[in-house]
């Protein structure tokens, strides 16, 4: 695993998030990236119980329970404004166990899925963004094989992003800042992937319960 970027792509005017997400595709392949499968990222918000907070008016905590297609044996469990946990598989059952600890949010889940394609040393995924049936958005994931340190690869990361994003290329992800020359691992990707959703949720304004 290489250095990844995650971003979200505006909707194009006038058109609808598949045609938006066909229009970005297509740019890839005029570009000559090559498909190579699918991929899905997914996410569940878990709420702090109520239960468990006492009479002192605090304020509940949220968990973020995550999957990556490029991880199928991990799980990854990324606390509010803290660390994450990689786990195997088997948390989820662990996650049923703890609800007189942690309880899901109703109508929290969200992924992203679509296509992989690869080009020379990137790695390329374009997903529709979903709550429930509907389209709510569109991510873009960028990662660079052959390099593990941000701050030695950001520049061509951003040079290959604006080849097909144009004018909506992001800046460098938060997370780069914080891991400036530290060796990029699967965790900072998901903590994109926590911060995208949940920009996506506010954007569309979903209420969803136990989630602030």
């Amino acid at each position: 695993m290489g250095v990844t970027c995650v971003s979200q792509m505006p909707v194009a005017e006038g058109k609808s998030v598949q045609q938006t997400v066909e229009l970005l595709t297509r740019k890839l392949e005029m570009l000559g990236a090559e498909k190579q499968g699918t991929f899905c990222v997914d996410c569940e918000t878990y709420h702090t119980a109520a239960s468990t907070l006492g009479s002192q008016g605090q304020a509940g905590k949220l968990m973020y329970v995550m999957h990556n297609s490029e991880y199928p044996l991990s799980c990854f469990a990324l606390f509010e404004n803290g660390p994450c946990l990689i786990a195997d598989t088997n948390f989820d059952v662990l996650m049923v166990k703890l609800k007189g600890f942690f309880q899901s949010a109703k109508a929290s889940k969200i992924e992203t899925r679509g296509t992989r394609y690869q080009y020379c040393d990137f790695l390329v995924k374009v997903g529709t963004v979903t709550m429930g049936p509907s389209a709510r958005g569109i991510s873009v994931e960028v990662e660079y094989g052959p390099c593990v340190i941000a701050s030695d690869c950001w520049s061509l990361l951003l040079e290959f992003l604006q080849s097909f994003l144009g004018s909506h290329t992001p800046g460098a992800p938060a997370v780069f800042g914080n891991r400036h020359d530290a060796v990029y691992g699967p965790a900072d990707t998901m903590v994109q992937y926590m911060e995208l959703f949940n920009k996506i949720r506010k954007q569309q304004q979903v209420p969803v319960a136990g989630i602030r």
